[in-house]
């Protein structure tokens, strides 16, 4: 597979030499860059070509919180390149666990979310991402909290709209389409295709009265932007 033949390959050595260097000038911007060029060039391997619409929308001189729907394990790494800004996410915690990849996303300010984890280590990843908006780097999340089975939008999970209710960070959503047929859950193949990323308008948590209108704003306005084979069955908006 090129994808992960240009990843394994310049992953290591980038990996090797940034990670000390990084440590050592106490910055980790040019880490991230290079990361982010590798991460691209992997995707461009597999075929992929990817379409960015609405980066107008992403708020000057403001954090944000970028949030997304979730068909493929390809969405974070054809999302994150997209974002012309050095940004951090919410991750699923073992993921901080892989050599090399491990420590580099912690010292990018990667916050590592446990599932079904207390409410110590909730709040303690809440602390974390307030403190990466805090220090000027969106953040982008995947409120369904997994990815979904058969392509379509699902419910959104209540944690990233604390964040965004308590932080007052504007949420930009994101409709990431064409993953979904490229990388299919339980699959290693890659099908070459065309992935589109529309950033939409933003949405101002403090102009809902609560976090059930918030979350059904932000649903609404991702599930809007999708195709139609996309969109929430009755019941799951």
């Amino acid at each position: 597979m090129k994808m992960l033949a240009v990843w394994l390959t310049l992953g290591p050595i980038v990996g090797i030499i940034g990670i000390p260097y990084t440590l050592i000038v106490g910055d980790i911007s040019r880490l991230y860059w290079v990361s982010m060029w590798i991460t691209r060039t992997g995707i461009r391997a597999a075929g992929i070509t990817v379409r960015v619409e609405g980066m107008e929308n992403m708020p000057v001189g403001r954090t944000c919180i970028l949030m997304s729907n979730h068909v493929s394990n390809l969405d974070p790494p054809i999302l994150l390149p997209a974002i012309p800004v050095r940004i951090s996410v919410l991750l699923k915690k073992e993921l901080m666990k892989i050599p090399i990849l491990g420590p580099a996303m912690r010292l990018a300010k990667f916050v590592p979310v446990e599932r079904g984890s207390r409410r110590e280590t909730a709040q303690a990843m809440a602390a974390a991402a307030t403190a990466a908006l805090k220090a000027g780097l969106p953040i982008v999340v995947f409120p369904e909290g997994t990815r979904t089975l058969d392509g379509r939008l699902s419910r959104f999970k209540k944690g990233p709209f604390f964040l965004a209710q308590q932080t007052g960070a504007p949420i930009v959503p994101v409709a990431i389409s064409g993953t979904e047929k490229m990388l299919k859950k339980g699959s290693a193949w890659v099908t070459p295709g065309v992935a589109r990323v529309q950033l939409l308008k933003v949405i101002e948590p403090e102009d809902y009265g609560s976090r059930e209108e918030l979350i059904e704003a932000v649903h609404g306005a991702i599930a809007a932007a999708l195709p139609e084979d996309m969109r929430p069955v009755s019941g799951d908006a």
